[in-house]
């Protein structure tokens, strides 16, 4: 009876200590020669903005930086023109050419049904456009988003009013890239078919990383999107992508970390687990670390 009392004690001793902490979503960057403090916080677009009030020091450590840094300036309207220009596709290709005619009614059925718009409307616009579009209001119907309520941009928002640099790590050719063409066309439309037959697996997995999110676990994010059994949308192959595009984000960030007082928001899917962004910071010589929970790793 000692053994097993004291043994709870031991575990309850190390709850207090090692319970999941919001702060592991809010990096503190310093080391290899950079002048003063950057940080780095992980977003999870189906987060509340409310969450950011749980995560310590959030704020304090945004008002002691004078820039902001994200995937992609999204307050660049010209850029977003450009953006809705890339999401068409060639006057040349037709989509219904890509599905046999049940298929194709199978798949305007479920978005008229869905998104209010068929494909006499919408058949002008890439796969991966419907993809993400088809995603979104799975997300809205099943998991409560509100794209106003979001904390993704609540940052660079915030930026804009207050005339705060906002700086994109991806030029607009790379963003239309990953956006629209990261994958082959044939199976952009494979995907959006499948994605329309099993809207269950997408809301699944979004749930879990959602939950993963707001524990602060960055690695098992990066661990669940990379795993074999993940067959949704974002897959092992877009994380590969992402993985060899935070080795180049790394470099990127060079000047802005050596200058300092850099507040860079990023989704948490970039920044976990041995390709990660933030190990990538980590092996060009940089000291990263939990606010406020200097003895945890991620």
């Amino acid at each position: 009876m000692k053994f097993e009392i004291k043994n709870i004690i031991v575990l309850a001793l190390c709850s207090l200590f090692f319970v999941p902490a919001k702060a592991q979503v809010l990096y503190e960057v310093s080391g290899n020669s950079a002048k003063s403090k950057s940080y780095i916080l992980a977003t999870n677009r189906l987060v509340n903005m409310e969450f950011l009030d749980t995560i310590p020091n959030v704020f304090k450590c945004f008002s002691r930086c004078n820039k902001v840094i994200t995937e992609f300036a999204m307050q660049d309207y010209e850029a977003l023109a450009a953006l809705r220009q890339a999401a068409l596709l060639p006057d040349s290709v037709k989509l219904s050419n890509f599905y046999s005619e049940s298929d194709y009614t199978y798949i305007d059925n479920s978005l008229r049904i869905n998104l209010g718009m068929g494909l006499d409307k919408l058949c002008r616009m890439k796969p991966s456009y419907l993809t993400e579009m088809f995603r979104v209001e799975l997300f809205k119907q099943w998991l409560q988003y509100d794209e106003q309520k979001s904390m993704e941009n609540f940052f660079e928002a915030v930026a804009a009013e207050r005339d705060i640099p906002v700086v994109g790590l991806d030029n607009i050719g790379e963003t239309m890239f990953m956006l629209f063409d990261r994958e082959p066309f044939h199976w952009q439309c494979t995907e959006l078919k499948k994605v329309i037959e099993y809207p269950e697996k997408e809301v699944q997995q979004e749930r879990i990383l959602r939950d993963m999110y707001r524990n602060g676990r960055l690695t098992d994010i990066a661990y669940q999107v990379e795993g074999p059994n993940n067959t949704t949308s974002i897959s092992y192959s877009d994380y590969q992508v992402y993985a060899q595009r935070n080795k180049e984000w790394a470099k990127r960030l060079k000047p802005h970390l050596t200058e300092g007082h850099a507040f860079i928001t990023l989704n948490a899917i970039y920044l976990g687990g041995e390709k990660g962004l933030l190990q990538a910071l980590r092996a060009a010589g940089y000291r990263v670390r939990p606010v406020n929970r200097k003895h945890i790793k991620c």
